[in-house]
């Protein structure tokens, strides 16, 4: 059998590719498991500084859930469902949105239900002139499940987000731009290259301080202010005895190029 994701490596940019074209890249169990596995290995490779995200063929980032599979998770009750389907799901956009390396969708083409919900998961997201969204989840009698309820109002606000998510209608990478859905709008063939770009606009800093934003944006964003600025205060506390910040500061002060390690240690430097 083919592999679910396909993993690749360029400098310090790892590409990982949904690998069903011939099913619009649907979420298969499987898939979802191997991507899983994959981010696992991948945030405990320092090499690795960001992730891209897209899928394979020229249709389609994401279709969404495989139904068939979905579908014989139904018949075998609620308990299978949830387990099987709802909680993977929420697993994997959950640890999406959580990951201490940056994230970067590249939405090629259809990104449906599941599809859409990684990108609303991802912490950056690059959209082809030619990817469509939706939330057709109503369509076949459920809301969705891999936190699109809860993401997509967050991005696009209340009202908005409930016109998609009651109607089911596709909708325009030019209105997921305007609803904060993803970050860039480009040529369908210059995609990839985009991605990459952005990636190494973000790895070109601190890998520990790349970690400390991402963490604080995704722990803070539902807290209090109070809360969230407590979280900004145990972040740069984290960094603050590391030779990044220390090499920072330094090469600021200098006028040049600073030269991170991206330990935690504070002994690093030594």
């Amino acid at each position: 059998m083919a592999a679910q994701v396909l993993f690749d490596v360029r400098d310090n940019i790892a590409l990982l590719t949904f690998n069903r074209p011939e099913k619009l890249n649907a979420l298969s169990y499987a898939l979802i498991d191997d991507l899983m596995a994959l981010l696992d290995s991948i945030e405990a490779d320092a090499a690795i500084q960001a992730v891209i995200l897209t899928g394979g063929g020229d249709r389609a980032f994401s279709a969404g859930a495989d139904i068939p599979e979905f579908a014989e998770s139904v018949r075998a009750g609620v308990d299978v469902a949830v387990r099987d389907f709802v909680r993977r799901g929420q697993t994997m956009t959950a640890r999406i949105e959580a990951f201490r390396k940056p994230v970067i969708a590249a939405v090629n083409g259809i990104a449906f239900g599941g599809g859409c919900e990684i990108t609303e998961a991802a912490h950056i997201a690059i959209a082809s002139n030619r990817a469509m969204f939706g939330k057709p989840e109503i369509n076949l009698g459920m809301p969705p499940t891999f936190g699109g309820t809860q993401r997509l109002p967050r991005h696009a606000g209340r009202k908005r987000a409930l016109e998609l998510l009651l109607t089911g209608d596709p909708f325009s990478p030019a209105r997921a731009l305007d609803m904060g859905l993803i970050n860039l709008v480009v040529p369908h063939d210059d995609l990839l290259n985009a991605a990459r770009a952005m990636a190494r606009r973000i790895t070109r800093h601190s890998p520990l301080a790349v970690a400390s934003i991402l963490g604080a944006v995704t722990r803070g964003i539902n807290a209090t202010i109070g809360e969230g600025l407590q979280i900004e205060s145990e972040q740069f506390a984290r960094v603050a005895p590391t030779h990044d910040l220390r090499e920072g500061l330094s090469a600021w002060i200098a006028r040049r190029p600073p030269i991170y390690n991206g330990c935690w240690s504070r002994e690093a430097d030594t």
